[in-house]
C-alpha cells in the first residue's frame, strides 16, 4: 500500500509490520521533502511516524478520540487522514494547518498551538464519555518538553483521582521540546531512559557470567530475562511518581519499534482508569542532520535536502529583531550584573541563547512554564534585580494573572520583552500576537512601548532596564528591521510616554504605533501625490500615551487614522479615542488594525494584505473615508 492511498486511519488495521515500515519510511520522506521546499517543523514529526502508525493501528478512529499537544508534532497524522494530497500547501494561505484545527478534519479532535493542553482536553472528552455511557477510547499525545507546563500537572493530578475514568497518555520523550529540557522532570525521565547505574550492572553481570567456568555462553537466554527482570524493577523504581499519581505506568519502550509499540498500546489499551506510556524517540528520527542538531532543525525555512542549509536569500535582510534584542540585552548585561535574562523555553527563539553563551549566570530558562517565569521575575525583583522576561506575545497570555497579580498590583519593576507582537504568519491564530496592547493596557502600573525599527528597540531596551516605577513591556515583531543603523553602544534611554512627530501637515493626523510608523510615513507620501499633506507621529507608547504631543495636533486639524498591528478592540487605536474622549475633543477618527477575526496562516504580507493594512489600501481607505479624493478632484478643477 503507497502512503497516498491511506485516507482514512483505519486502512492501517491489519497492515504487517513490514508494511508499516514502508509506510513510515513514506512518510518520512514525504514530510522532508515538504518542509525543505515550504519550511515548517522538521524534527518533532520525524520523531513521531512510528508511534503514529502503532497507536492508530491499536485504535478506531471512527470513534476514538486522540489529542496531539501542540500539534506540530502531528504531521504523519495529518498525511494518514486525508490530507497527502494537499500536504505541499503546509503553511501556506488557504492550504493545511501546521497545526491541528478542528475545522480541518474530523480526525483532528483537538487544535492546539500552545504545549501542555492535552492531557485536560482528553480528560475532558473521556468524562464526557462516561456521563452520555458511551464506550471509546481516549488519548493524549504528549511531549516530555511539554510535561513541564503546569498545566500538564494538574491534568495528571486530577486524571489519577479518577480510578474508574479510562484514559491514556502517551508520553512522547525525546529530551527536547525546542531548545533542550531543564528542570527536575525532564532529569527524572532521562534516569528512566537511560540509567547510567543500570548500564552499567546489566552490562558487568554479563562479563562477569562469561567469565563463569563451564558456563561461559551457554546462559545467553538466561542472562537476558535476568537482565530484562533488573531493567523491570529499575523502572518500577523511577516509575513510581506515576504509580503513586494514580497511572498505571507502562514503559519506557523504543519508540521507532513498531512491533513493541503496537504490543504497548494494546495492552494499555486493556488497563482500567488512567495509564501512562512512556515511549522514547529520537526527535528527527530518519534524517541524520537533524538528529544531530536537534534544536535547529525543530522548525525550518526551505533548505536543501542533501546539504541541510538554509536555501539562499535573494537579496540579504537586516537583523532580525531577536538578534538585535539578544545582542543589545547581552552588551548591557556584561555591565550590569543585575540584569536577568528569564526565557520558557525558548532560548533560539528569543535570541537568548546567545546571551546565555556569554553569561551563564544571568540567564534562566524555566521550561515550558509562562505562569512561573513572571512570579520568578517578580521575585528577583523583590531584591533589586533587573529581570528581563522574553517571551512571545501569544504565550505571555498563559500568565496573565501572575503579570496582574505578581507585578502589577505590587508594582514590581519587571521588564517585559514581548517578541512575535503582531502578524506572525504561517502558525496561524494561535501564535498571532494580536491581543498584548490590549491585554496589559488595562493593567494600572503597566508602562507598554513599541519600536518603529530595531536602533529604537535597542533605546527602548535601555529604557526598560533604567525604568524603576514599575513595570514595563515592550513589543515588536518577528522577522527582520527595517534596515536602519544599528547603535553600538551608550545606548540612550527614551523619555517614557513620550512620543515623536515625523511629519507635519495641515490635512490629516496619522499616529502610528511600533511597526506601523514605517507604513504610516509611506501612507503620508501617497496622499501628497493626491494632494492631502499629514502629520505623521510616532507614538512609541501606548501607556503612558504622550496626550501633549497628540491632543493639540488633534484638536487643530480635525481628522486622525491611529495604526497599529493588533486587535482594535481594547488596542492602540482605543486608547487614542479614549484620550480624546476624556479631553472633550471631538473629531472625526479612523482606527486601522485587525478587525474581530482570527488571522489564518499565510506569509505576513498576504494576511496584511488580505486585511487591508498595506500602505496603498490606507491611503485609498484614507481617500474615501474623509472624503479626500472628491476634495483633491474639485481643487484640480476636474
Amino acid at each position: 500500500m503507497h502512503l497516498s492511498e491511506i485516507t482514512h486511519p483505519n486502512q492501517l488495521h491489519g497492515l504487517s509490520i513490514p508494511q508499516l515500515e514502508e509506510i513510515a519510511r513514506q512518510i518520512r520522506e514525504k514530510h522532508l521533502q515538504t518542509v525543505a521546499t515550504s519550511g515548517g517543523h522538521l524534527g518533532p514529526g520525524l520523531g513521531v511516524v512510528e508511534l503514529t502508525l502503532a497507536l492508530y493501528q491499536t485504535l478506531d478512529l471512527d470513534r476514538d478520540k486522540v489529542t496531539w499537544d501542540v500539534g506540530h508534532q502531528a504531521y504523519p497524522h495529518k498525511l494518514i487522514t486525508g490530507r497527502y494530497e494537499q500536504f505541499h500547501t503546509l503553511r501556506q494561505k488557504d492550504g493545511v494547518a501546521g497545526y491541528l484545527k478542528r475545522c480541518e478534519s474530523s480526525f483532528d479532535h483537538f487544535g492546539a498551538g500552545h504545549a501542555s493542553t492535552s492531557i485536560s482536553a482528553a480528560l475532558g472528552m473521556a468524562l464526557a464519555r462516561d456521563l452520555k455511557g458511551e464506550d471509546y477510547k481516549t488519548v493524549a499525545v504528549i511531549g516530555d518538553g511539554a510535561l513541564t507546563g503546569g498545566m500538564a500537572l494538574e491534568a495528571i493530578n486530577h486524571a489519577g483521582h479518577m480510578p474508574d475514568t479510562n484514559l491514556m497518555v502517551v508520553l512522547n520523550d525525546n529530551e527536547m521540546s525546542i531548545s533542550p529540557n531543564v528542570g527536575a522532570i525532564p532529569r527524572y525521565l532521562n534516569k528512566m531512559r537511560l540509567s547510567p547505574p543500570m548500564q552499567f550492572l546489566t552490562d558487568n553481570l554479563e562479563e562477569q557470567f562469561k567469565h563463569l567456568p563451564f558456563l561461559g555462553e551457554s546462559l545467553s537466554p538466561e542472562l537476558e530475562r535476568v537482565k530484562e527482570g533488573m531493567k523491570r524493577l529499575a523502572v518500577s523504581k523511577v516509575g513510581a511518581v506515576f504509580e503513586e499519581l494514580g497511572f498505571t505506568y507502562m514503559g519506557p519502550v523504543d519508540g521507532h519499534n513498531l512491533k513493541e509499540l503496537i504490543e504497548i498500546f494494546r495492552e494499555g489499551h486493556k488497563q482500567k482508569g488512567p495509564v501512562l506510556v512512556h515511549v522514547a524517540t529520537t526527535k528527527g528520527k530518519g534524517y541524520a542532520i537533524a538528529e544531530k542538531d536537534q534544536v535547529g532543525y525543530h522548525a525550518q525555512n526551505p533548505f536543501d535536502l542533501a546539504t541541510g542549509k538554509a536555501k539562499p536569500s535573494n537579496k540579504p535582510k537586516p537583523p532580525a529583531y531577536a538578534k538585535v534584542f539578544a545582542h543589545t540585552l547581552t552588551k548591557m548585561a556584561e555591565d550590569d550584573s543585575r540584569i536577568v535574562a528569564i526565557t520558557a523555553a525558548m532560548a533560539t527563539g528569543t535570541g537568548l541563547d546567545k546571551f546565555q553563551a556569554k553569561l551563564p549566570k544571568q540567564y534562566v530558562d524555566v521550561g515550558i512554564a509562562e505562569q512561573h517565569a513572571v512570579t520568578l521575575a517578580a521575585g528577583l525583583a523583590c531584591e533589586g534585580m533587573r529581570p528581563v522576561v522574553a517571551i512571545y506575545s501569544t504565550f505571555l497570555q498563559r500568565a496573565f494573572d501572575q503579570i496582574v497579580h505578581d507585578v502589577c498590583i505590587q508594582n514590581l519593576p519587571v521588564f517585559f520583552c514581548l517578541d512575535r507582537a503582531g502578524i506572525v504568519g504561517a502558525d496561524g491564530p494561535t501564535h498571532q500576537g494580536m491581543y498584548d496592547i490590549a491585554y496589559l493596557r488595562c493593567i494600572p502600573n503597566m508602562a507598554i512601548a513599541a519600536p518603529k525599527d530595531e536602533a529604537e528597540l535597542q533605546q527602548l531596551l535601555a529604557t526598560g532596564i533604567g525604568y524603576t516605577d514599575g513595570p514595563i513591556a515592550v513589543r515588536y515583531p518577528r522577522g527582520s528591521g527595517q534596515g536602519v543603523p544599528l547603535l553600538d553602544e551608550g545606548w540612550e534611554a527614551l523619555p517614557v510616554g513620550k512620543g515623536e512627530l515625523l511629519r507635519s501637515g495641515d490635512d490629516l493626523l496619522l499616529v502610528g504605533y511600533g511597526t506601523m510608523v514605517y507604513p504610516a510615513l509611506q501612507v503620508a507620501e501617497i496622499l501628497s501625490e493626491h494632494g492631502v499633506e499629514a502629520t505623521v507621529i510616532n507614538a512609541r507608547f501606548v501607556k503612558p500615551l504622550d496626550t501633549e504631543l497628540i491632543l493639540p495636533l488633534a484638536e487643530r486639524i480635525g481628522k486622525v487614522v491611529t495604526l497599529e498591528e493588533g486587535c482594535l478592540m481594547g488596542g492602540f487605536g482605543s486608547a487614542v479615542l479614549e484620550a480624546l474622549a476624556e479631553a472633550g475633543v471631538t473629531v472625526q477618527v479612523d482606527r486601522v488594525g485587525v478587525p474581530d477575526i482570527l488571522v489564518d496562516h499565510a506569509t505576513p504580507d498576504e494576511s496584511k494584505a488580505s486585511l487591508g493594512l498595506t500602505s496603498p489600501q490606507i491611503a485609498e481607505r484614507i481617500l474615501k473615508r474623509f472624503s479626500f479624493d472628491r476634495q483633491a478632484i474639485a481643487a484640480a478643477g476636474i
